[in-house]
């Protein structure tokens, strides 16, 4: 009778004691073998390069690359490598922005041990899988209404960022090596889809629905430009 093959997993997590764990449980599965670790999604891709593993383990949260970065990646150039997402966040944004990298499943770090084995085995065997509170979380986010700012372009993110700074348009438009004219048609523009009447309101609407990262610290605030 012909020996059924090994699964081969890669475990990518930034904590030492988690892949630990993961590792020690996973080696007393008879079918599944932990072929390697990585604590970031830079090492990933190296791990997977260099260990070819049938299914990638891996955690969303990490320094350097994380977790969606690193799916997406790995499914444009190991198509064939099954990412299973373990992750301690069920948001439905968190689950789609996954799943649309490539990743299969998407589990909680809750999840029991056995459930934990069967998600590696459908995963190796192409079965998408997903945790209860990850399905969850996903229709409520699609059921949601859209999110203020949700269709701004990369340009008009880029203006709206350095609004939050407090920069006029001529200092934006030297920032970003543009004229002052499109700046301002970038500004109306960002101002419309966000449905706000000014730039202290699109400020306020980028804060409230993190659009982009806060650029300033401490007392710093932006302004309006009149």
């Amino acid at each position: 009778m012909t020996a059924k093959p090994m699964i081969r997993v890669l475990l990518v997590d930034d904590h030492a004691v988690v892949r630990g764990g993961l590792r020690y449980f996973l080696d007393s599965v008879v079918d599944i073998e932990v072929v390697g670790e990585a604590d970031n999604g830079a090492q990933a891709l190296a791990q997977v390069a260099a260990l070819a593993p049938d299914v990638v383990v891996m955690d969303l949260m990490m320094p350097e690359m994380d977790g969606i970065a690193a799916t997406q990646q790995l499914h444009e150039r190991f198509p064939h490598v099954h990412v299973l997402a373990l992750t301690s966040f069920a948001e439905g944004e968190l689950v789609q922005r996954a799943l649309q990298a490539g990743a299969i499943g998407y589990l909680l770090k809750d999840t029991a041990g056995s459930d934990l084995v069967e998600a590696i085995r459908k995963a190796s065997a192409g079965a998408p899988i997903l945790a209860p509170q990850a399905t969850q979380a996903l229709v409520s986010n699609l059921n949601a209404p859209p999110r203020p700012g949700g269709d701004l372009s990369d340009r008009e993110l880029a203006v709206l960022r350095l609004m939050l700074s407090g920069l006029s348009n001529e200092q934006i438009a030297e920032q970003l090596f543009i004229s002052r004219n499109t700046v301002r048609h970038h500004v109306h523009n960002t101002l419309v889809k966000l449905g706000a009447t000014n730039r202290t309101e699109a400020v306020s609407l980028a804060i409230q629905h993190r659009l982009v990262e806060l650029p300033w610290s401490g007392d710093d605030a932006p302004h309006e430009e009149h």
